[in-house]
């Protein structure tokens, strides 16, 4: 059987850890170093640079940090893979060659385009779109390095199709390959963010301070791929953070959606996955099974939706809803002349107490306002909070000054059928090959939902015995984040430490219990009024929950404290609930 393959990441969004690619270079050996850079939010903001220069439209760090490890990258024979492309991989791949010429080296440089559906926009209804981009899979990558190439950048392809296609490419997968594809789809998915799956972000993060896992800062992982599809999870030796079966789960519920996760090359089963920890920073990932992809390709389409303005008023001391109610009714007055089309007020919750501070003392009061013109949300705005500073509540302050009015992007999906894009390489000497699509499809689009894996109800479990008010925390580990406009909610059972498997399997089973789209709506009563699903991932330890428009029209529009719902699963970790005293053992 042949050796591993090492694929490496060394960025997770665009302004990741500038110095991670030689940090990653240096720290041991590698086949592969990969990079992801772009998600929903970035390519509005690719769009938005090509709107002040047509020749950008790629990550301008990913070439800092390639023009300052080329050399030895050639010289360790390890590949570089990126999507770093975004809108414009040929002119990311034309730059590339102008570093690699100024370094007096000759480096193959290829790139995968045919994602970019604008010129095509009327087609499939996208007309006004600021990027429409399809999102490709592997096996353009797997052609560009056959092709030779030691350096590959692409544009929109799917987060884990930098790492499926050098495995395609070195195992010589084909596309009926499914588990293989599959395992490949699940390495990338964990080390796509870069070092949340070492521990960063992660809610355990005290247990691992303990243990001294943070003395140094986090290492990047690295995802060793076997010719079956069976992966191990590990990282450069001397970095910090962690690889537990904990952190590793963590990335594993990010941003999915249901257990069926929908790709351009296969449908890879998440309720398949068996995780175990095979030794110090080294977690299995076996068992993993895939099946025929979708027969449509999922499209991330950015529009820009008008202009955007905000402003925080502090609020301090007694009486903190009357001042709440007094400078709204003047702010609504004041703009009542043309008023946005939009007028959010956050909530003042009470300061606390006798507070012996007066940060402590005091609350924010958020008023964010949003046209389809720059006017109403720009000067008037702005002059109607400044000139309430000496004619309106006692104390009044703001955080900031007010700022000019900011354009903001609506994204939505959509979905296209395969022969809407022509998926294709250009190999370093120039030659176009058109890459051909699977034949064979699983039932359904890219856009069904997906029955598959929902909880069912009522749910099969013991009733509880004597409870304790305890926060939801104490043995659950959350992550979070945003799918477009639906908020994602992972919840797991902790793996790690000293338990009996009795006791994990009774905690996992309650938790499969406990949470319910009605649960999850006491714990988020934003949630009330909006459509919840709850997967089941017992192979997992714990549950999937999709709550859907919670973002509205994505995180460059949401008005909501936290737009990217990064925060969510820390908040419903802190939420009360009765937890059977046999469980705490």
């Amino acid at each position: 059987m042949s050796a591993p393959l090492r694929i490496g990441n060394c960025s997770g969004f665009y302004g990741d850890r500038i110095t991670a690619m030689r940090e990653m270079l240096e720290g041991g050996e590698l086949d592969v170093l990969t990079g992801d850079y772009l998600a929903e939010l970035t390519m509005l903001i690719l769009g938005k640079d090509t709107m002040k220069d047509p020749s950008l439209g790629y990550a301008r760090t990913f070439v800092r940090q390639v023009e300052d490890t080329l050399g030895l990258a050639l010289e360790k024979g390890v590949r570089i893979v990126s999507n770093a492309g975004g809108l414009n991989p040929a002119g990311l791949a034309a730059k590339l060659r102008e570093v690699s010429t100024g370094l007096g080296l000759d480096v193959a440089i290829a790139h995968v385009e045919g994602d970019d559906l604008r010129p095509r926009a009327g087609e499939y209804g996208l007309d006004g779109a600021l990027t429409a981009n399809a999102y490709l899979g592997g096996f353009g990558i797997a052609a560009a390095l056959d092709g030779g190439a030691q350096v590959v950048v692409t544009g929109r392809v799917t987060d884990a199709s930098v790492v499926v296609g050098p495995a395609a490419h070195h195992f010589g997968w084909g596309y009926d390959d499914y588990d293989q594809l599959a395992g490949a789809v699940v390495a990338g998915h964990v080390i796509e963010c870069g070092t949340q799956a070492c521990g960063g972000n992660f809610s355990g993060f005290r247990t691992l301070a303990r243990e001294g896992h943070f003395n140094t800062p986090i290492g990047f992982p690295i995802a060793e791929i076997s010719a079956d599809g069976s992966v191990v999870i590990t990282k450069h030796a001397g970095t910090g953070g962690a690889v537990t079966v904990d952190t590793v789960t963590a990335q594993l519920v990010y941003e999915i959606q249901s257990t069926r996760y929908l790709g351009p090359d296969v449908t890879t089963l998440l309720d398949t996955i068996r995780l175990s920890q095979q030794a110090p920073d080294r977690v299995a990932l076996t068992g993993i099974r895939g099946e025929a992809p979708s027969a449509t390709l999922k499209v991330c389409v950015n529009e820009l939706g008008g202009w955007r303005n905000s402003v925080e008023f502090v609020l301090t001391g007694l009486e903190t809803e009357a001042k709440a109610d007094w400078v709204r009714e003047q702010m609504n007055a004041a703009l009542a002349a043309d008023p946005p089309s939009t007028v959010h007020w956050s909530g003042a919750p009470r300061p606390h107490q006798d507070a012996d501070t007066e940060e402590a003392a005091s609350v924010l009061l958020r008023c964010t306002v949003k046209d389809s013109r720059p006017g109403p949300v720009g000067k008037p705005f702005s002059s109607a909070a400044v000139e309430l500073a000496l004619a309106s509540y006692p104390g009044f302050t703001m955080t900031a000054p007010p700022s000019p009015a900011t354009p903001f992007g609506l994204y939505r999906p959509a979905y296209v059928p395969r022969n809407a894009v022509e998926h294709t390489v250009v190999h370093a000497d120039g030659r176009r090959e058109v890459i051909a699509e699977p034949t064979v499809f699983s039932e359904g689009g890219a856009e069904a939902a997906d029955p598959i894996g929902l909880r069912p109800s009522p749910f099969p479990a013991p009733h509880d015995a004597l409870t304790r008010r305890m926060p939801l925390g104490t043995f659950v580990h959350a992550r979070s984040g945003d799918k477009g406009g639906d908020a994602n909610l992972g919840l797991w059972v902790s793996a790690d430490g000293e338990i009996s498997d009795e006791l994990y399997l009774a905690r996992v089973n309650w938790l499969a219990k406990l949470i319910t789209p009605d649960r999850i709506r006491e714990l988020v009563p934003e949630a009330v009024g909006l459509d919840v699903d709850v997967y089941l991932l017992p192979n997992l330890g714990g549950v999937n929950v999709v709550i859907r428009g919670l973002l509205g029209d994505g995180v460059a529009s949401s008005v909501r404290f936290d737009p990217q719902a990064k925060a969510l699963g820390e908040w419903v970790r802190a939420r009360m609930v009765n937890v059977d005293e046999r469980l705490l053992a």
